[in-house]
């Protein structure tokens, strides 16, 4: 899942001083589990903000509301009956939510409340480690579903490096050898043999930005569509 954290409560504050109607405008899905642009979080933030402008003398009105998700145009249709009432919005959602919901209302004035951090995993309650840097092309298959450019400070698809010290890794002591915990697993799953390919490097011509993927099934539609 993506994970994100919230901005400062003081840059959010920042980005909406020139406004006095403001739509937080929450992610039902990723950002959710991690507790950062949920229902809850969203309703929290509103709250606060109202406090602070009341405090402070300032009129502000701020509303709230939680989509399902902010990268699917479905559920951000039904903002459309409202959000002209408002100054600027706040997405609580990753940057890619950010940006769909920029393009969607491109009159608007779409601000982040989140900073986005990584695709990761749940280790523990309250707790998230990246788990994948979306490289457009996964070996996992060839390290025992450990992802060396990940989980590695160096990115190394070949290792360990020399500096591997009785499997903690060099960079940070506190965190485990990746190509340790690959030859371990390997070990493990008697494919040891594996260590021994040489990895070629990253062909990054296939992770080129924006990336776009079309599903197969819907190349297929779109030929027969050309083709009638």
């Amino acid at each position: 899942m993506i994970v994100a954290e919230r901005k400062s409560f003081e840059q959010i504050v920042d980005m909406l001083s020139p406004f006095e109607r403001v739509l937080v405008v929450g992610c039902g899905t990723c950002v959710a589990v991690c507790m950062a642009g949920g229902e809850k979080e969203v309703e929290l933030l509103a709250a606060e903000l109202r406090m602070h402008a009341q405090k402070q003398g300032k009129t502000l009105l701020v509303d709230e509301v939680t989509v399902t998700r902010q990268c699917d145009k479905e559920y951000l249709e039904p903002l459309a009956k409202y959000i002209d009432q408002y100054d600027a919005v706040l997405s609580m959602a990753c940057g890619a939510g950010v940006q769909f919901l920029a393009e969607r209302y491109d009159d608007k004035l779409i601000l982040p409340g989140l900073d986005t951090r990584f695709i990761g995993v749940a280790q523990a309650p309250g707790q998230w480690e990246q788990r994948c840097v979306a490289c457009a092309e996964c070996i996992l298959d060839q390290t025992g579903g450990i992802c060396p450019m990940t989980r590695c400070a160096k990115n190394l698809l070949n290792g360990p490096c020399g500096g591997t010290n009785h499997g903690k890794c060099e960079v940070d002591a506190g965190k485990d050898c990746a190509w340790t915990l690959i030859y371990r697993k390997l070990e493990k799953l008697g494919r040891l043999d594996l260590m021994r390919k040489i990895q070629p490097p990253k062909d990054y011509s296939v992770a080129t930005k924006p990336a776009r993927y079309v599903h197969p099934a819907f190349h297929e539609s779109q030929q027969t569509s050309a083709a009638e």
